[in-house]
Parts: structure tokens; sequence; C-alpha cells
């Protein structure tokens, strides 16, 4: 594996990592404000930040007009119907949960990829998602081998995760001609214009009633700086280099990053099963990146 690969793996790996460790910030500012005042606030906030940040690296480019359609479309699936699933979702289900059914993005995106680019892979690769999924429902199911979440929130999360392949199959054309800090960035702006109105109408009057403390800064923040900004910024390069479907496997990590955090940080209980579970999800992320020698040199 040549050291450009290794990196890049690195830094999908560490997105995965900051969104595991989103719905723990997440479910520590749901305490405080309601879905759409966290939403719209870490946009803002990532916008500002990835602009100067953008500016002083001299690193954004101009949206050509012909891909500002495809661009408004690409923020519609994400941030906005993605976040409006995520959010409203982790209100009805434990942090661990909500990134369970997030991370079977994988799985249905192989199934988009072919029918839409004809991406392919291998045996290995099949079978390293099908492993994955299995550590996912062993984490998900309890002892009695019943599920254990509101089905509102499954509903709303699946919205999620309809969300995050449509966006991953469409920002991968996109990377074919801008780089990722353009794209996040836009894509955040647009995403403040799509909240705008629904937190004037549902949230701004809660909002400004609530004091500010650091239990609510430093999430906030920590939700804008590192999950939405560069951890979309690494996953981004990661689709780039990797295709949309061998990136996306790497979601299966985010329930793994996710118990973890939840057990440190939010006291969420993580039995012997989940740490099973744990062990297999990793095992299947391992066997899905296996390439052939004769595709290691192709850049899907």
């Amino acid at each position: 594996m040549n050291k450009k690969l290794v990196i890049v793996y690195l830094w999908v790996i560490l997105a995965t990592c900051l969104w595991g460790l989103s719905f723990v910030w997440f479910k520590m500012l749901n305490e405080y404000y309601r879905p759409l005042t966290i939403i719209f606030l870490r946009l803002t906030i990532s916008s500002a930040f990835l602009l100067v940040f953008a500016k002083l690296t001299n690193r954004l480019q101009r949206i050509k007009k012909k891909d500002l359609k495809l661009l408004f479309t690409l923020a519609f699936f994400n941030p906005f119907l993605y976040f409006i699933g995520e959010s409203f979702g982790l209100t009805f289900v434990h942090s661990t949960t909500a990134a369970i059914i997030v991370s079977t993005i994988p799985v249905f995106t192989p199934f988009a990829a072919y029918y839409f680019f004809r991406e392919k892979l291998s045996f290995l690769n099949y079978l390293g998602i099908l492993v994955s999924f299995f550590g996912v429902l062993i984490i998900i199911i309890n002892k009695n081998w019943h599920l254990e979440a509101s089905f509102t929130g499954i509903l709303l999360l699946l919205l999620a995760v309809f969300s995050g392949v449509t966006y991953s199959l469409l920002i991968k054309k996109m990377t074919s001609y801008y780089n990722p800090i353009s794209l996040i960035t836009y894509q955040n702006i647009i995403g403040i214009a799509y909240f705008l109105p629904l937190f004037l109408l549902f949230d701004f009057k809660k909002f400004i009633q609530v004091p500010l403390s650091a239990d609510i800064i430093i999430p906030v923040i920590e939700l804008a700086i590192f999950a939405s900004s560069f951890a979309f910024i690494f996953f981004v390069i990661g689709i780039r280099e990797l295709g949309a479907i061998r990136a996306n496997i790497f979601a299966n990590l985010i329930p793994v990053f996710t118990a973890i955090f939840a057990f440190f940080l939010l006291n969420e209980i993580l039995p012997a099963r989940k740490i099973l579970g744990i062990v297999i999800v990793i095992a299947g992320v391992f066997i899905s990146q296996y390439r052939s020698k004769y595709h290691r040199n192709i850049r899907q």
C-alpha cells in the first residue's frame, strides 16, 4: 500500500471518528437547544470558519454557473435533509443507536453507485460490507434479539441514510472540478439559507431564552469546526480518491466511535455484546478494503 493511500485512509477514519463524536456532542446540546437551533448554529459557525480558512489558504474556487443547480441539489440532501433526519432522529433514540443506523449507508451505496456509475467491487469487498453490517446488528439488538429504538426515530434516521447515499453520489461528480474545501464551504452556506426560515419560525424564541454557557458554547464549536467542517473535507477527499463505495464503507466505524465516546462522556452502557459487535465491524471494514493485484493501481 503506497503512502498516499495510507494518508487517505487516515483522513477518512478521522472523519468517521469526528462524526462518531458528533452524536455525543449533539446529545449534550439537546439538553439546551432544539434540533433546528443546533443545526443552524453549527452550519453558521462552520461556514464562517471555512470562508476565512479558504481565503487565507487561497483555496476557495468560484462555482461555474452550469454547476449551481447541482450544488443546490447537493446541499438539499446534505446538510438539509440529512441533518433533519439525523438531528430529529437523535431526539428519539440513543446516540449509539442513531450512529448505527446511519452507518448502514455503505449497505445501500454500492447498489446506487453501480446503477449510476457502474462502480464495482470484488467479492471480498461485498463480504466486508456484510460482515460489518452483521457487527452493526449485534450492537443494535438487545439480548432478547429485539430492536431497542423508537420507530419514528428509525424512520427519521433512514431519511438521513437516504440523503447520505445520494449526497455521496452527487459530490463524487463535483470533486473532479472543485476542491473539497470549496464544496463544503458552499454547501454549508446554502444549508444556512435552507434552514434559516425554519429556525426563525420554530426555534428563535426558544433560542434567545437560553443563556449562553460553556456547556453550550464548547459542543457547538466542536460540532461546527470538527464535524461540519474538517470531517466533511476529509471524507470528500476519501470519496475522490477511493470512490463513493469504498469511502462510505468506513461509515460502519461511526457507531464504534460513538459507542466508545458515549460510554466515557454520556455514561451509556457498553456491554460485552456491543464490544463484540465493534470488533466485527472493524474486521468487516478491513476485509472490505482489500483489493486484488489487478485493482490496486486503479482508483475507483
